[in-house]
């Protein structure tokens, strides 16, 4: 069984789907199948990897939007050992396709259950905002987690989304648990940032990964070459850190307590 993992974050600019698209190829190089899931109707997970979501289908939408259309009639191979359920423009009238329909929470879990099982993780990734998409993402998911800026202002936006996650675990998906929140764009040399880390610490103690994702122009390079940040620049900090940060992702397999 895949183990599902989304992250989200109701605030943009926070290096969501970076993290989606780096800590994905960083499983494979642990020797995993991972399957990687763009639900942003801006799709930027599929341009990443030098998709074209004004022409590519099919796509996340057909997978959402037929009841019973199985998730990896969509995938694409952009790795030996990592697969993309790619978003093209249709995305974006999701929402108001499934807005009437009884299941509309449930069809990526009810899609992921009929063709999933051959990978090791699914990562998701999500728009920023606690919409149709992002609630579908939270209850197919076994683990959800975090990227959060360090800044003040990305900081403010947890609480919120946490308690959408409660919600969701206490109502519909109780296997649903915090993994854990990532420092993204993170300055060791920034007295802001190292204080920003050190609230998240006080708040949510031990679910703050140990691994910080540092700020750094190859991963803002990397998409652009149409790479992850490990295939760009392997040697790169943040292609190390995101190394780092699937090493300690896959330790975690013990269910945490809320």
């Amino acid at each position: 069984m895949p183990r599902i993992i989304v992250i989200a974050n109701q605030k943009g600019g926070v290096g969501k789907t970076t993290t989606v698209a780096n800590l994905g190829i960083a499983l494979t190089k642990l020797g995993y199948q991972v399957a990687l899931i763009d639900l942003d109707p801006q799709g930027a997970l599929t341009v990443t990897f030098g998709l074209d979501p004004y022409t590519i289908k099919p796509s996340i939408y057909d997978a959402l939007v037929a009841n019973d259309y199985p998730l990896d009639g969509v995938l694409k191979t952009i790795q030996p050992s990592a697969q993309i359920a790619p978003a093209n423009t249709e995305l974006i009238a999701a929402e108001y396709r499934l807005l009437k329909e009884p299941d509309r929470t449930f069809r990526l879990k009810n899609s992921i259950a009929r063709g999933m099982q051959s990978f090791d993780y699914i990562l998701i990734d999500t728009p920023p905002s606690l919409g149709l998409l992002t609630i579908n993402a939270l209850v197919c998911a076994h683990e959800l987690l975090i990227p959060v800026a360090t800044d003040y202002l990305a900081m403010r936006g947890v609480r919120a989304l946490m308690e959408s996650v409660w919600f969701i675990r206490e109502r519909i998906n109780p296997e649903l648990r915090l993994l854990g929140l990532v420092p993204t764009l993170y300055r060791k040399d920034s007295a802001h940032a190292n204080t920003v880390v050190s609230e998240l610490r006080k708040v949510f103690k031990q679910r703050v990964t140990r691994t910080f994702i540092p700020q750094d122009d190859a991963a803002s390079a990397a998409p652009a070459a149409r790479k992850s940040v490990l295939d760009y620049q392997p040697a790169a900090p943040t292609a190390l850190a995101y190394l780092q940060l699937a090493q300690e992702v896959d330790h975690v397999r013990q269910p945490n307590t809320r």
